[in-house]
């Protein structure tokens, strides 16, 4: 039913079926790069067969009536490693939960290619570098956890535009400059910022809003 061709450590499916398109096509080859990627000494990922047509019925894995994968379920799994740009051909994801593990590196600005992401938790983990500006695409991002990583640099203000945004938490990380006060962030209380390195809300036309990075 499915040829596999193997390249590497990388594996790209050659379906029979008509009813398997290429977005399904990508998106399980997608998962399958973020497996190589990962160390899963609990074994939670071992359903995740690259042989099989589409990745619906892998565990942990959520797809909608048409087979797109929209919920990825790995929070708290015990997982570790680092995550690529791969994940940024999951096109039609709508949560992302990755909490609680002990993920490493940067951020993907990939991520932002997410269009119809949202729920985005990453806290929990051990990533480092900046917040991408790339977030600033997902417009119908409503949840954003970030906490409890070591982040740095300052809090994009590019994210002042996600009208939508109604949970954001970059807590417990090293992050510098000032806080957003537009958009979204008029209503986020300061616990949200705490533990950082972070000089309080901005103060327009007084200070840069990187003051202090």
């Amino acid at each position: 039913m499915v040829d596999k061709i193997q390249e590497e450590e990388n594996v790209v499916w050659c379906p029979q079926s008509a009813a398997v398109g290429p977005m399904i096509i990508a998106e399980g080859n997608a998962l399958h790069s973020l497996r190589t990627r990962i160390s899963d000494p609990d074994n939670v990922l071992q359903s995740w067969d690259p042989t099989l047509v589409n990745p619906c019925t892998w565990f942990l894995v959520t797809c909608d009536s048409n087979n797109h994968v929209v919920r990825l379920d790995l929070g708290n799994s015990n997982i570790s490693g680092s995550l690529g740009s791969e994940l940024g051909e999951l096109n039609h994801l709508q949560y992302l939960e990755l909490y609680s593990n002990n993920l490493r590196g940067k951020i993907p600005k990939e991520l932002g290619k997410l269009k119809n992401l949202i729920s985005m938790d990453l806290y929990g983990n051990k990533f480092e570098g900046n917040i991408p500006k790339s977030f600033a695409k997902l417009k119908s991002l409503r949840f954003l956890q970030l906490n409890d990583n070591k982040l740095t640099g300052s809090i994009p203000r590019e994210l002042t535009t996600l009208s939508d945004l109604k949970v954001f938490d970059v807590s417990n990380n090293d992050l510098c400059g000032t806080i957003p006060v537009d958009g979204p962030f008029k209503s986020f209380t300061m616990e949200s910022f705490e533990h950082n390195k972070l000089n309080g809300p901005e103060l327009k036309g007084l200070v840069p809003y990187d003051f202090g990075c």
